[in-house]
């Protein structure tokens, strides 16, 4: 039986660099740090952004407009034409069915049913947001569609 000695990779094991003990280890005298200045000082160094006391960038340009982006909604846009294909007549399109038949992940709330494609069967939709165009849709295949509120619908 042959023995197996386990050895790390080539190059992951790496001497640390000792600095500042003679002029023969090659990091004497001043260390690395060169010779004077703000750099060689103990704690030197400057912020990032700092620009020697010119204006920095940041502060020259100016910070404009409004971003709605940290409140924007982001949907999971299901159309009626997939509801058609996955469901069966007479069923109860939720949140809790929509993740069991894969169409939304479990995390994912903000569901938004959208007209886009066919409906021919009759389906009960409870879902927060729809279009209306997917409304009028559900409603002319004979099915009924109750908005539920958001807040009511999540589980936490």
């Amino acid at each position: 039986m042959a023995t197996v000695s386990i050895r790390a990779p080539k190059g992951a094991n790496k001497k640390k660099v000792i600095v500042g003990r003679g002029r023969s280890s090659g990091s004497g005298k001043t260390a690395g740090k060169g010779h004077k200045g703000q750099k060689a000082r103990s704690g030197g160094g400057t912020k990032p952004g700092f620009e020697g006391g010119q204006m920095p960038i940041f502060r020259r340009v100016a910070g404009r407009g409004f971003s709605n982006h940290p409140f924007k909604t982001d949907f999971i846009v299901i159309n009626v034409g997939m509801l058609d294909k996955v469901y069966k007549n007479g069923d109860k399109v939720t949140h809790e069915t929509l993740v069991e038949k894969g169409l939304v992940k479990k995390s994912e709330w903000v569901v938004k049913i959208l007209g886009n494609g066919e409906l021919t069967k009759k389906l009960d939709v409870q879902i927060p947001y729809f279009s209306q165009s997917a409304k009028a849709k559900i409603e002319k295949a004979g099915g009924s569609v109750i908005a539920l509120k958001e807040e009511a619908t999540k589980e936490q």
